[in-house]
């Protein structure tokens, strides 16, 4: 945690490091952000930008957040050089207002909260594990980690300079702040933009449309447990050589209870292609065993023999793909035999990059992301 972060008091009671504190200047202009309790009375405000401009501050930005009993003005300067923190607390709270709070600030951070909401928002949605750092930002945290849900202990608040958000995967983030408490309204903008990835994230799982190369369109869902009817007529469709090219067997008749795990996958998820009440593709993702955060994801895909090289199969690992991305996963791992190539070829056409595993024969590994 950055050690210059500190959280204002009163004059009288001002760390001794703060009145110790290095002036502003030298080599790079600083940036404070600094948060003041005043009364809701007209030209309190006033009053308080006309001292700062006393002390040469030139207020680059100013948001007004209501609280209980009063106001709280968040106030981004360009101190003048060789004004000491201190010194900028002891002038506003002569103004009969209260410091809560002075840390470090930069002008990039000198956008609407709605627009660096947004901003935030998109970053996850391109890259998942930026989640934390998108959470810090929205609040100005100090500090945000992911812990499981059994070590959150939501209860501990610190003094309001602690905050904990469910993300819905067994995991909890834990944001600190030490400079100044969180408030309701940012605790709410933290909440709002982790709606709105779980709302993203549920819409990437929705249904899509793909558009094979004679023209024919398709629907690309999450398989559910009433396509066990279809997805059997699919395997009763296919030839025995496109059965054993993806499980190594050429029974055509796929008993119920193994219909429901191909659908159904613990841990992982199955997409369907279909074509009016027919299944006619089907595509899998299981997460390789590991630990809490798994990196790779076995992706498997099968499609009809009338079907194949329509750019159906090229759709089903395109859109596996983006699932897996999704949830986190790093790379895809796809298993071939040495006279079966064909997962590389799609993978190629779907824009991916797979490559062979140095360390296990006819195993493919494809990344998601740098």
């Amino acid at each position: 945690m950055d050690s210059r972060r500190v959280r204002a008091t009163a004059p009288s009671d001002l760390p001794r490091h703060w009145l110790d504190d290095v002036p502003a200047g030298g080599a790079h202009a600083a940036t404070w952000r600094l948060r003041v309790r005043m009364a809701d009375r007209p030209g309190t405000l006033a009053r308080v930008a006309i001292r700062l401009a006393d002390l040469e501050c030139n207020i680059l930005g100013l948001a007004v957040l209501p609280v209980p009993g009063g106001v709280l003005d968040e106030i981004v300067i360009r101190p003048a050089t060789g004004l000491s923190r201190a010194q900028l607390v002891r002038a506003v709270e002569e103004e009969d207002c209260e410091c809560l709070g002075v840390t470090d600030a930069d002008v990039r951070e000198l956008v609407d909260s709605s627009a660096a909401g947004l901003a935030a928002a998109g970053r996850v949605v391109a890259d998942p594990d930026a989640l934390a750092d998108a959470v810090r930002d929205v609040l100005a945290a100090d500090l945000v980690t992911v812990v499981p849900s059994a070590e959150a202990n939501p209860a501990r608040t610190e003094g309001g300079h602690r905050a904990t958000f469910a993300t819905g995967e067994g995991q909890v983030l834990v944001a600190r702040r030490l400079w100044a408490p969180f408030l309701r309204q940012e605790l709410a903008r933290a909440e709002a933009l982790l709606g709105l990835l779980a709302a993203v994230e549920a819409n990437v799982s929705g249904p899509t449309i793909a558009t094979c190369a004679d023209g024919a369109t398709v629907v690309l869902r999450e398989a559910r447990p009433a396509d066990a009817r279809a997805l059997s007529a699919l395997h009763g469709r296919c030839s025995t050589r496109t059965l054993f090219r993806r499980y190594g067997i050429e029974e055509r008749t796929v008993p119920r209870p193994q219909l429901h795990r191909l659908l159904v996958p613990p841990r992982g998820i199955s997409v369907v292609a279909v074509c009016g009440r027919d299944v006619v593709a089907l595509g899998r993702l299981i997460p390789e065993p590991g630990g809490e955060v798994v990196d790779a994801a076995e992706v498997s895909v099968l499609v009809e023999d009338a079907w194949q090289r329509n750019g159906l199969g090229t759709a089903m690992l395109r859109r596996l793909a983006v699932l897996a991305a999704a949830r986190g996963h790093r790379e895809l791992v796809a298993r071939c035999s040495a006279e079966n190539d064909e997962i590389r070829r799609t993978a190629l056409r779907a824009g991916l990059s797979p490559a062979p595993d140095p360390g296990e024969q006819g195993v493919l590994r494809i990344g998601l992301r740098p």
